[in-house]
């Protein structure tokens, strides 16, 4: 829910800040925590960029973007929130009893992955994900940043620094969850030549009014300790073409956010998938994990948009 803004090493509130990292500092850091200088980024090659833009849009999923960039509408339906903390612990269960199905997830190819945890949450949130990638032979790195209260300075610069130390082997792939989804993107905004691609699940990036989610209370609450300027990014339709390979997974009973906020027009190296989740269970429902497997395994330069595998195109309503 709010853009990146530039903190100047002197800013006031890092004075006596400590250091909210649980992990070393890179080698290579530099003093302040402005925009990281950026090596060249490599053009990614789109080859038949017309057929796969065509595989990607929907209508009914254009028209949606297009009704939240006109008018805001309103949070998710008070039944949908209510049964969210029923509707996960469902997904847990259901988790166990899928395992068998996920190991024969895609594996992957060694490449640094770092997922960002949702508003409240702290990397225990991810720790199911994060395990199922590491099985898959991903390097795999949760932020080190405790709890995740927003865009505060210190969130602002470790993830910042965090990715600088962890793109030093090679670009990274940036898997976040709601808020964490916002954060990847903006990361992948200001460097694209340091991400691989961006996975964001339930993350309303496109919001274009706090009250189009059910912790916008939370979030007031805490602006407090959000860095000056720290607001909702700009409209998604009014910047510059994303830079790297993304995929927005949404659903449409997400009962946290409006899951018209989560996606954007799709394009040749842009997709918008749906999925059957609540907002709370995104980490551990089954056709999420071998979704996010199928979208790490894509050769790098070689992005291609997500088609289920036969037998699971039930588990994607669109699909």
């Amino acid at each position: 829910m709010s853009a990146l803004p530039h903190i100047p090493s002197d800013h006031p509130d890092l004075r006596g800040l400590p250091d909210q990292r649980d992990r070393r500092e890179p080698p290579t850091a530099e003093p302040g925590v402005g925009p990281v200088a950026e090596t060249v980024v490599e053009p990614e090659p789109e080859p038949e960029a017309e057929a796969l833009a065509a595989t990607v849009a929907r209508p009914g999923v254009e028209a949606a973007v297009a009704t939240v960039a006109a008018e805001p509408g309103p949070a998710p339906g008070l039944l949908w929130y209510l049964t969210e903390p029923t509707r996960t612990a469902v997904a847990i269960g259901q988790f166990a009893a899928t395992r068998s199905l996920l190991r024969a997830a895609p594996s992957g190819d060694g490449h640094t992955v770092l997922v960002l945890p949702g508003l409240g949450a702290t990397d225990a949130s991810t720790a199911t994900l994060r395990k199922f990638l590491t099985g898959l032979g991903y390097d795999v790195h949760g932020w080190g940043l405790g709890l995740n209260i927003g865009p505060s300075v210190g969130v602002v610069r470790g993830m910042r620094e965090l990715l600088r130390e962890l793109a030093v082997g090679g670009k990274v792939s940036i898997v976040g969850w709601s808020l964490g989804g916002i954060f990847a993107r903006e990361l992948a905004r200001e460097h694209p030549g340091m991400v691989r691609q961006v996975i964001t699940l339930g993350s309303p990036y496109a919001m274009t009014d706090l009250r189009q989610t059910r912790v916008n209370p939370v979030y007031r609450l805490l602006a407090m300790f959000y860095v000056s300027g720290a607001d909702l990014p700009p409209p998604e339709h009014t910047r510059p073409p994303f830079p790297v390979p993304s995929t927005s997974v949404y659903s449409k009973s997400d009962g946290i956010v409006a899951w018209q906020t989560c996606i954007s027009t799709p394009n040749a190296r842009q997709q918008n998938v749906a999925v059957n989740s609540s907002h709370l269970g995104y980490g551990y429902n089954a056709t999420v994990l071998w979704l996010i497997a199928d979208r790490l395994s894509q050769r790098h330069h070689r992005w291609r948009p997500f088609t289920p595998p036969p037998g699971m195109t039930r588990m994607f309503p669109d699909a």
